[in-house]
């Protein structure tokens, strides 16, 4: 009997019991619609909250001064760290594997516009920071080289610290006074989802030229050096190497962890990404545990067949059949029953997430147009082909015992059965 036949032969007997088979179907269907919208939520929800956390920047480490802990070049344990003005050149020119390396120093300025008068956390920062931070400008424009070698007064806004004085006001082009010091707006950022930050989330923040610290500060040191490493793998052998340039400059011994902080977003981000996995991989145990009820539905039926036909079994064997052969009739009949549902299910799993709207995640929060961050639930490629998987191995093992019940009746007590 060729495979054709045996597919001919299932669906016509899926066909003269009609309502028995749209019941065990309907069992698979829901199973699988379950599985596909289960790893759709948890995928989307993974991808969602790690992309909230990596709003801090691609690929970010930070350092700042600590204490020390252990002696070192005739120096006492105890001794506070305080970065200089030429370290971060003197970490550009040391380790060739960073990508790209930045000053930063947070305060609050004051910030008067018209008579209004409001306190924003800023970032004086260097020119390669921005792209390292994902700061996406929405109005006007970033800073360039030449804000930096001509000491230009400009500032950039968080769109919430812009809507907090300007009041809706289109900001850019405008003047502020920055303590007393006159700054031309030149951009607004772009709303960013952001669950981590250092010193407020960017949306809050404005951000001035480092070399504008030495005006409104008289400030020429960083407080913290922001630095990418010019491939992830690398974030380790970075920070060692960056530890050790600045052990050299303030005599600190490079494995004394306490001399100067450090936050590590690759090793976070990697940590985040394991509990999206995690979570997806429960949620696709959940679902294939429904699907399992399913398949019980189909073990079933296929029981119920194996006893129905009996007599045409030992027939078969009387007239030469394998054992194989009464195996794979019965195994492929079981798989033809699971897959048809299967096709079904797919289409209604794909209909079904299209018509559920989008779940609120961050667009309350961080008002974002779109509903961006939200968890909106779209069956991808990738889960319906592990949304088949699991749907092959209910149909395998649903079909096996039935298979095997059938290929070992024994041929005269076949016949002999009323």
């Amino acid at each position: 009997m060729n495979f054709t036949e045996i597919i001919r032969q299932s669906i016509d007997s899926l066909l003269r019991n009609r309502l028995r088979s749209g019941l065990t179907m309907l069992g698979i269907i829901w199973g699988l619609v379950t599985v596909v919208l289960l790893l759709s939520y948890g995928k989307s929800m993974g991808e969602g909250i790690l992309n909230g956390f990596l709003g801090i920047g691609n690929n970010v480490i930070m350092v700042w001064g600590g204490q020390t802990s252990m002696q070192a070049g005739g120096e006492r344990s105890g001794k506070r760290v305080h970065f200089l003005d030429g370290d971060v050149e003197a970490v550009r020119d040391a380790v060739p594997f960073l990508k790209a390396v930045s000053s930063e120093t947070d305060d609050g300025f004051s910030f008067k516009y018209g008579p209004k008068v409001v306190n924003i956390q800023s970032k004086a920062i260097d020119l390669p920071y921005g792209g390292m931070r994902k700061l996406n400008i929405a109005e006007g424009r970033y800073f360039e080289a030449a804000d930096f070698t001509e000491h230009r007064n400009v500032v950039i806004f968080g769109p919430h610290a812009a809507a907090k004085l300007f009041n809706g006001f289109p900001p850019v082009g405008e003047t502020v006074q920055i303590e007393g010091h006159v700054f031309q707006v030149i951009g607004v950022l772009q709303t960013k989802i952001q669950d981590s930050s250092n010193n407020g989330p960017d949306n809050e923040n404005a951000f001035v030229p480092f070399g504008t610290m030495r005006e409104l500060r008289n400030q020429r040191n960083p407080d913290s050096i922001v630095f990418q490493p010019s491939s992830p793998e690398l974030h380790i052998k970075a920070i060692q190497a960056v530890r050790s340039v600045l052990a050299s400059r303030h005599h600190f011994n490079p494995k004394d962890e306490k001399a100067i902080g450090s936050w590590d977003t690759i090793e976070d981000s990697a940590e985040m990404t394991q509990f999206s996995v995690a979570l997806e991989l429960l949620l696709g145990v959940i679902g294939a545990m429904t699907l399992g009820v399913g398949g019980v539905g189909v073990m079933n039926i296929m029981l119920v067949s194996v006893t129905e036909r009996t007599r045409e079994i030992g027939l078969l064997k009387a007239l030469g059949a394998r054992r194989r052969d009464i195996l794979s009739q019965f195994l492929l009949e079981s798989l033809t029953l699971t897959f048809i549902a299967g096709a079904v299910g797919m289409v209604v799993a794909i209909a079904v997430a299209y018509l559920i709207p989008p779940m609120p995640l961050y667009s309350d929060i961080y008002k974002t147009a779109n509903h961006e961050g939200d968890i909106i639930l779209r069956a991808s490629p990738a889960i319906m082909l592990v949304s088949f998987g699991i749907l092959a191995v209910v149909g395998i093992v649903s079909g096996l015992v039935p298979a095997m019940r059938a290929s070992r009746l024994d041929p005269v007590v076949a016949l002999r059965h009323e």
